[in-house]
């Protein structure tokens, strides 16, 4: 089986080889064990507690698209659970016009407890039979399932007697394949595990942290909400609202991060005010406000831009869980416009998971999983800020077109005014 990679340039547009046309680069997998050590390259990612698939084209089995979902915990689930990925993946790849000619599937959960991997393999094959007849009955066999566990991987698809022990074959160190070394050379990074990226966009702290932080949410949503819904004052608010971001980002910018992920989350967290964040947690919820914040995604602006977003995605916490679907929204955003669509993705599952209904996430992270350029909607950004900023009154007032709606009475009216808008 072959994946291939194509090398994109730091704008995000494909680079390009001597005669302009783009140059991907192939990397051929021979066997189970380099199919293990490929997974976290194909996802850019090490996968915990996951459901991969992997589409499979051709006779020489060229990867294609590929869908990720958390492992239910409850087994009365994992038949639809099956179901549905498979069509899933299926129905996608035949949207973009080539069905799969196969499937491999990846069952990736480290064990609880006193559990072995061992163990974790044997509680999982029953999802791994029902995947392999979900894809059967849509006419798409599964070539290879296999499950990750501690450090080990084994075969559900492999019948020869002796081939695979019992205790599963080890994993190759990270870095040291010739995997590793190919996946370097064409370009793929992996960023820590899905466990890890979560955890820099999620609130993490308990205590008086958390309650001082809802608290200054509390206080913010009843001084700001009824600004927001009142058409007389939300200009307003979203002048005060962008001015303060700005605020912080330029402090943050001044204040380089910290070396590592979470060493450096809690640098930029000890920067912000709980007012400060649960003033602009508030300010993005409105639509426009937000979408002014999306301006700011290359350039000097995104990085941080990018610290801001994640900062404040970790600060909705208790009663406001569901705020965090704009920063993270906004996060995913910028992640997608820089080139790193891992985390993109990642970041737009967990604000679908804040709000489910929430358009603006639901719109990304299909563009972004449909492998959609994202420079159409930066030129779209960038022409929006270029035709607003001239005629502002103030630095970071919000100017609302001619013919708007006035402001619904709640947030979820405003959604559902707002329609596709989101």
């Amino acid at each position: 089986m072959t994946t291939n990679h194509e090398s994109r340039s730091p704008s995000g547009r494909p680079s390009t080889g001597p005669s302009g046309a783009p140059g991907p680069s192939r990397i051929t997998l021979r066997s189970p064990a380099e199919l293990a050590d490929a997974l976290p390259y194909m996802l850019g990612f090490h996968p915990t507690d996951s459901l991969v698939m992997v589409a499979v084209h051709g006779e020489g089995g060229r990867f294609g698209g590929r869908l990720r979902v958390g492992i239910p915990t409850a087994h009365t689930e994992w038949e639809d659970t099956a179901r549905q990925v498979a069509e899933c993946l299926v129905r996608g790849s035949e949207r973009r016009g080539d069905k799969p000619d196969g499937i491999v599937v990846f069952l990736c959960q480290d064990p609880r407890g006193a559990e072995s991997g061992q163990r974790v393999m044997t509680r999982l094959r029953p999802l791994a039979q029902r995947l392999r007849v979900a894809c059967g009955a849509l006419d798409v066999p599964v070539l290879e399932a296999l499950c990750l566990s501690g450090g080990r991987y084994w075969s559900y698809t492999c019948a020869e007697s002796g081939c695979c022990p019992a205790e599963g074959t080890p994993l190759a160190a990270p870095g040291t394949s010739v995997m590793a070394a190919a996946a370097t050379f064409a370009g793929l990074q992996v960023r820590g595990s899905l466990k890890e990226i979560e955890g820099r966009l999620m609130p993490t702290r308990g205590g008086a942290w958390a309650v001082e932080q809802e608290d200054a949410l509390g206080r913010a949503a009843a001084a700001l909400v009824p600004k927001i819904l009142d058409g007389a004052t939300r200009e307003q608010v979203g002048a005060q609202t962008i001015t303060l971001a700005k605020t912080l980002m330029r402090r943050l910018a001044l204040a380089a991060p910290a070396e590592g992920g979470r060493r450096a989350d809690d640098r930029d967290d000890a920067l912000l005010g709980h007012d400060e964040a649960a003033a602009v947690i508030l300010g993005l919820q409105d639509r426009e406000i937000r979408d002014i914040a999306a301006e700011w995604m290359e350039a000097e602006e995104a990085a941080p831009a990018l610290r801001l977003w994640r900062a404040l995605a970790r600060r909705c916490v208790g009663a406001y869980g569901e705020h965090a679907a704009a920063p993270l929204t906004l996060a995913g955003w910028v992640s997608w416009s820089s080139g790193d669509e891992p985390t993109a993705r990642i970041a737009f599952g967990l604000a679908l998971r804040a709000d489910a209904e929430y358009r603006f996430a639901q719109l990304l992270h299909h563009a972004c999983n449909e492998g959609i350029d994202p420079e159409g909607l930066r030129q779209c950004l960038r022409e929006e800020r270029e035709r607003r900023e001239p005629r502002r009154k103030r630095p970071g007032a919000v100017t609302r077109p001619p013919g708007r709606p006035s402001a619904p009475r709640s947030r979820r009216t405003a959604r559902r005014a707002e329609g596709s808008g989101q």
